[in-house]
């Protein structure tokens, strides 16, 4: 029970970062209902971002943090205008399939330049455990889970009471609406992928400072697994996604605690799969019928 009780709480500093990476899916869909299947590249370039910053640079991990986040929101806001927003009418195949393209063509530019070998992350803040009874949890999980809380916090508070959070949550409910009313759509779609792409490079400097290891490869499964959470808490809702996210970090975590960690992404699956057989719009999320 102890081992199980050890696992929970891993589960939710891993769950935070899945969740920092699904608000970005989940925030895309909501606007222009694209699964922008390239939100995993960004998480790890914005991890290599940080590496080459606190190496080449001497930053610290923070201040590397926040410029690593400004060059993924940069990048996010360059691929949405190449190569998104010329499909933005064209069918949603059409666009998933060039999402997959940007997604492989990141990666693979990556490797070329960098090679594929995995590099150890700079441990520019040192790690200490405390021990509360049987607990231990070290200072880097904390500060991974107050900052994915802080990011959240500051994200719905952006959405909810600033003038371009108004005109994204109009634009997720009717674009052409929206721009009627004077909005400028482009500008804040752009803005959407600038805020998912900064938080999918928060979430990538931190699992590289905690894993101490960082390599072209490495936002592959994540960003299929935030993907699921967002899913599963109910795509294009807000809240939904961070909830999926923290669900996704307690399974893995019980699983493996549960001696199946083999089976740990086969759990994901599994779960993912009774959720939607039960509520098939996730969550929080709700049925709604379209008009043909």
């Amino acid at each position: 029970m102890e081992v199980i009780i050890q696992q929970l709480v891993n589960g939710l500093f891993l769950g935070s970062v899945y969740a920092l990476m699904a608000l970005g899916y989940t925030m895309v869909y909501g606007i222009i209902k694209l699964i922008n299947f390239a939100h995993g590249e960004i998480y790890m370039i914005g991890a290599f971002i940080g590496y080459f910053l606190i190496n080449q640079f001497n930053m610290g991990f923070f201040p590397a943090m926040i410029l690593s986040m400004i060059g993924s929101a940069a990048l996010g806001v360059v691929i949405e205008f190449l190569a998104y927003r010329p499909l933005r009418n064209s069918t949603r195949i059409a666009a998933l399939i060039t999402a997959i393209g940007v997604s492989y063509l990141l990666q693979n530019t990556m490797i070329y330049f960098f090679s594929s070998n995995t590099r150890p992350f700079p441990q520019v803040i040192e790690m200490h455990t405390y021990r509360l009874g049987f607990l231990q949890v070290s200072n880097i999980q904390l500060m991974i889970l107050f900052v994915s809380l802080f990011l959240m916090i500051l994200l719905n508070l952006i959405v909810q009471r600033t003038k371009m959070g108004k005109a994204m949550r109009a634009v997720s409910v009717d674009a052409s609406a929206a721009q009627l009313m004077g909005i400028d759509v482009n500008r804040t779609i752009s803005f959407t992928f600038a805020l998912g792409s900064a938080l999918a490079a928060a979430g990538g400097m931190m699992i590289g400072l905690y894993y101490n290891s960082i390599e072209p490869m490495m936002g592959y499964i994540p960003g299929l697994k935030s993907f699921i959470a967002a899913v599963l808490g109910g795509i294009g809702i807000i809240p939904g996604a961070a909830i999926g996210g923290f669900a996704i970090g307690l399974i893995e975590t019980i699983t493996t605690a549960l001696g199946f960690s083999d089976f740990k992404d086969a759990a994901v699956y599994a779960v993912l799969i009774i959720i939607l057989l039960i509520r098939p719009a996730g969550i929080l999320g709700k049925n709604i019928k379209e008009k043909v």
